[in-house]
């Protein structure tokens, strides 16, 4: 006889169904996991969506920046691997004591973007212990100490320009057309930055960026090799900021006092340099307001300035002229087209401004097909009768009567 519990007709058969009712589950296995992998996409689209990260989850490389000891701001060491597709943060801002905020640095010779992340604290004072080592041949009495570390300066007469410029023959240089060349966007990557000092002639002239781990001892280095050595200032450029130069980004929109502190960060990060010149900054140097305060500032602490030539409407020229600033403006970007044929061309026509004016200018990047190209043709300069010269000697001459 059957089990009156299964039997549906009795009333102990239908307490028993409405029993296994309750306990039985409201969805099944499969509907319980899909459940949980949705809750779990759900928490990382919220995470990705709100989350205050403007490289979007991208690979970093994440470095502490400690207070120096005697007031110095330590530098931001660059992640040597490249962040392939990234983009610039949408703004560059200061950090409060004690925080970190992330910035991209864009390579100028290659293009690779680096990710830095950067400490704004404030420097310690001044507690007597010892002073970061001096680069070799720096003259101290043209030194004067910042928040930041120590910055160039004028004394007994001497000016950076005329102390650090690197030697050349000028009174030849005076009777026959001459070139300078200058390879910027250095200090971003030993490796490229070292066959640039390693292969191309002392006369030519590098140009650094105030980042990487220790851009000191590169331009100790590279004067070491004769090589004469400028400085590179990150400026604002027209679509900042999705174009972010860097850290401490000189702008258009900043007051005078703003700029000109962000400027002494620069100036502290290497010594030994002969003048300043722009790192981008194409809107930067075409704004009047911005532009006066800070070829002040040169003219004040002894530095010539160099325009790269890429800004059509820039100020530089006649703001440098209004405080007798050493002044050179580049009239060719040799490798615009980095192939080894547009190189030899972009080098022939700067022979040809050269021949017609008496001086020219070219800038390049350290590329190795650059360094390749300008490694032979000034091999042959001398034959061509042309001068291959350092930057500041083309200042001079640009400023001497014709």
């Amino acid at each position: 006889m059957a089990d009156t519990a299964d039997d549906l007709s009795t009333p102990l058969g239908q307490k028993t169904l409405r029993r296994k009712r309750r306990l039985r589950l409201p969805f099944t296995g499969l509907q319980a996991l899909a459940a949980v992998l949705g809750l779990f996409l759900a928490t990382f689209a919220g995470f990705a969506l709100f989350n205050d990260n403007p490289l979007g989850g991208e690979p970093i490389a994440r470095i502490a920046i400690r207070e120096g000891k005697a007031g110095g701001e330590a530098a931001p060491q660059i992640a040597h691997g490249e962040a392939h597709g990234t983009k610039t943060p949408k703004e560059t801002k200061e950090a409060a004591p004690g925080e970190q905020h992330t910035v991209t640095i864009i390579d100028g010779s290659s293009g690779a973007r680096h990710s830095v992340v950067i400490g704004a604290a404030e420097p310690a004072p001044d507690d007597g212990g010892t002073q970061p080592a001096m680069m070799a041949g720096i003259n101290e009495h043209l030194l004067e100490k910042s928040r930041y570390g120590m910055i160039p300066m004028v004394a007994d007469g001497l000016k950076p320009f005329t102390v650090y410029a690197a030697d050349a023959d000028r009174a030849k240089a005076a009777k026959m057309p001459i070139v300078a060349i200058v390879v910027g966007g250095l200090g971003v990557g030993a490796a490229k930055t070292t066959d640039a000092i390693m292969k191309l002639p002392g006369a030519v002239t590098l140009a650094f960026t105030p980042y990487g781990a220790d851009p000191g001892k590169l331009a100790e280095r590279a004067r070491a090799q004769h090589h004469e050595i400028f400085l590179q200032v990150p400026m604002e450029p027209y679509d900042y900021p999705d174009n972010d130069p860097g850290p401490q980004t000189l702008l258009a929109t900043l007051g005078p006092e703003q700029n000109l502190d962000r400027l002494y960060w620069h100036l502290s990060r290497l010594q030994g340099y002969a003048g300043i010149a722009n790192f981008m900054g194409a809107r930067f140097v075409a704004t009047d307001t911005a532009m006066q305060p800070l070829m002040r500032e040169a003219s004040k602490r002894g530095l010539g300035f160099f325009d790269d030539g890429a800004a059509p409407r820039s100020v530089a020229a006649q703001l440098a002229a209004s405080q007798s600033t050493p002044f050179a403006k580049g009239d060719v970007i040799i490798d615009a087209v980095p192939t080894a044929a547009e190189i030899d061309h972009a080098l022939a026509k700067l022979e040809g401004i050269a021949k017609e004016r008496g001086f020219a200018v070219g800038t390049a990047s350290a590329l190795p097909v650059s360094i390749e190209r300008i490694g032979v043709w000034t091999k042959a300069l001398e034959s061509h009768g042309i001068m291959l010269v350092p930057l500041t000697t083309a200042m001079l001459k640009s400023k001497s009567p014709s």
